[in-house]
């Protein structure tokens, strides 16, 4: 999450900069030709600007993917493990309920009550 925020700062810092810049371009005490030479600089630069912005956004999007993916995965395996020592409980509660009544034709039915009620 950080890293996300940090990719969203840098890139309204970018932009601040770049309108700033050109708000005191435009604000500044110099001769039109003074001002238009400066607004070509800057707009010279704006697609260098541009493409480092893209770049910045790309690498955090990719961090942001990676680290969902991570957190995924390891979702998946905690659901895994959960679901494998549900199971076992489930058998060994079974079998305890087995030892219980073992001459009890309607075993699985008491088995089901049970569990229902737990």
């Amino acid at each position: 999450m950080s890293n996300n925020r940090s990719g969203l700062f840098i890139g309204g810092l970018m932009l601040g900069a770049t309108i700033g810049a050109l708000t005191g371009l435009l604000a500044a005490p110099r001769t039109g030709r003074e001002t238009r030479k400066l607004l070509k600089k800057s707009a010279d630069a704006l697609p260098e600007l541009a493409e480092d912005l893209s770049t910045s956004v790309q690498i955090q999007a990719d961090r942001l993917s990676a680290s969902a993916l991570r957190n995924w995965d390891d979702t998946l395996e905690r659901l895994r493990i959960a679901i494998a020592a549900g199971v076992d409980a489930t058998q060994r509660e079974s079998e305890a309920l087995k030892r219980q009544n073992p001459a009890d034709p309607e075993n699985t039915d008491s088995l089901t009550q049970h569990l229902e009620h737990s």
